[in-house]
C-alpha cells in the first residue's frame, strides 16, 4: 500500500470519527443550499478537518471540496504539473440529516489529471473501498470486482438517484434502489451487488472517487452525455457543474443503457 493510500484511508477513518460524533446529536443543524441539495454542520466540520490534513501533509496540491473549496485556485499552468484532492466530505447528507445509516466520506487523489488513489468510507455501516491506479479495488481488505449477469443470480438490481426519474425515460429491466448516497451506488456496482447505477446530477466530487473505484473492479464508467470529468478544466465552476454518470458491469450493459435511460426532452421529440 502506498503512502498516499495509506494516508488517504487514515483521513477518511479519523473523519468518519467526526461524523458519528454528530449523527443523531441534538447539536446537528441543516439548511439547504442554492442548489437545494442539504448541508450540515458536520459537513463543514468534516471539510475543514480533512484540509487542514491535506494542506499539512501535500502542502504543494490542490483542494477542490463540495463545502469549503468548491473552485479551483490560479491559474491552468500553475495547476498543470500539481496534483488535486477532490473532496465530498459528507456524501449522502439527507441520509445523514434524517437518521439513515448510508452516507459516508469520499476522497480522490488526481495525478497528471486523472484519479490516481480513491478511498470511500461509510463509517456508520463499517465499509470501506479504496483503490489505486493499476492496483485493483478492494473492500474492506479485500479485492473486488464487478459481477456480469448471471443466470444464476436472477435478481439484479438498478440503483439511481431520487432526481433520475424526473429527468429521464427509464426503461432499465432491473429492480430499482435509490440509496441516497452517489459513493455507496457506485460502490454497489464495483462490489458486485448491482449491474449498473446512474447519478443524473452527480457533482465532481461525487464521482471522482467512485470513478477509479469502477475502473480498478473491472467495469465500465462514463457520462451519459459524453462530457469529460477529467483532467478537471479552468472557468467552470463545479459546485453548479454536474455529469450524469453511468456505470455499469460490463460494455454490452452500458451500451444497452444509453438506450435505456433518455432524457425526457430529448425523447419527447420523437
Amino acid at each position: 500500500m502506498s503512502t498516499t493510500l495509506d494516508f488517504a484511508i487514515q483521513l477518511a477513518r479519523q473523519t468518519g470519527s467526526l461524523l458519528l460524533e454528530h449523527y443523531q446529536s441534538t447539536d446537528l443543524h441543516t439548511t439547504v443550499k442554492v442548489d437545494r441539495t442539504a448541508v450540515t454542520n458536520a459537513d463543514i466540520a468534516a471539510d475543514r478537518q480533512i484540509a487542514i490534513a491535506v494542506q499539512e501533509s501535500y502542502p504543494d496540491d490542490i483542494l477542490l471540496s463540495e463545502e469549503l473549496n468548491p473552485a479551483l485556485p490560479g491559474k491552468a499552468e500553475e495547476r498543470s504539473a500539481r496534483s488535486i484532492w477532490i473532496v465530498d466530505p459528507l456524501d449522502g447528507t439527507t441520509n445523514f440529516s434524517l437518521g439513515l445509516h448510508i452516507w459516508g466520506t469520499l476522497l480522490a487523489r488526481l495525478v497528471n489529471g486523472q484519479p490516481d488513489t480513491a478511498v470511500m468510507y461509510f463509517p456508520f455501516i463499517d465499509e470501506i473501498y479504496y483503490a489505486q491506479r493499476g492496483e485493483g479495488a478492494f473492500f474492506n481488505g479485500n479485492r473486488i470486482q464487478v459481477q456480469p449477469p448471471d443466470d444464476e443470480r436472477p435478481f439484479s438490481f438498478f440503483g439511481c438517484c431520487s432526481r433520475t426519474f424526473r429527468r429521464y425515460h427509464m426503461s432499465v429491466p432491473y429492480k430499482v434502489r435509490i440509496l441516497g448516497s452517489a459513493g455507496y451506488n457506485l460502490c454497489s456496482v464495483a462490489r458486485g451487488i448491482s449491474l449498473l447505477g446512474f447519478e443524473a446530477t452527480p457533482k465532481i466530487w461525487d464521482i471522482a472517487a467512485g470513478w477509479l473505484l469502477i475502473s480498478e473492479a473491472g467495469g465500465i464508467i462514463e457520462t451519459l452525455d459524453n462530457s469529460q470529468p477529467f483532467p478537471l478544466q479552468s472557468g467552470i465552476d463545479y459546485a453548479r457543474r454536474s455529469f450524469p454518470t453511468l456505470a455499469a458491469a460490463t460494455l454490452e450493459l452500458a451500451a444497452r443503457a444509453h438506450q435505456q435511460i433518455v432524457p425526457k426532452q430529448a425523447a419527447d421529440k420523437y
